[in-house]
């Protein structure tokens, strides 16, 4: 677990994470590694530059309201730089709200790492292109996210 507001890495660059909440983060940078090399080679993309920006409840909201008109916490906001869904060299923010991750955690009776890495794959999977608007793709997603999960 950790408070850093910078997790450091060397072995892969396409991932930067910061912790801008007083929460602990209970998966190591390796893992989230892990798991965005997972993603990438089984969606044949690339992770040229993914932020995941760890943030409280006022931000979330914040973030919420001025890009997507909602005033509500939610667990996570996906930017992808481009428009192209033809690019498979994928740069975005991955806002994630550690406060409403962990209460997740509990109200699935989830281990919080665990929890903590499906938000992460369900924002990779946001970047690269999936949606979850519908009944179906959300559970395309759920499907992913779960398959993602069993590899890391």
């Amino acid at each position: 677990m950790t408070k850093n507001k910078f997790f450091s890495h060397n072995a892969y660059s396409g991932i930067h994470l910061f912790n801008e909440s007083e929460a602990d983060i209970p998966v190591s940078h390796q893992v989230l590694q892990a798991i965005a090399a997972s993603v990438e080679n089984e969606e044949s993309c690339s992770f040229q530059l993914v932020e995941a920006v760890f943030v409280d409840e006022d931000e979330i909201v914040r973030i919420n309201q001025e890009h997507l008109e909602r005033n509500y916490v939610t667990d996570i906001i996906s930017f992808r730089y481009d428009d192209d869904p033809g690019n498979q060299s994928i740069e975005g923010t991955l806002y994630c709200c550690a406060p409403r991750i962990a209460e997740q955690a509990d109200e699935f009776n989830e281990p919080p790492e665990t929890e903590f890495k499906r938000i992460i794959i369900h924002g990779l999977l946001h970047l690269i292109g999936y949606d979850d608007q519908s009944p179906k793709a959300q559970k395309t997603m759920r499907q992913k996210e779960e398959y993602f999960l069993g590899r890391v």
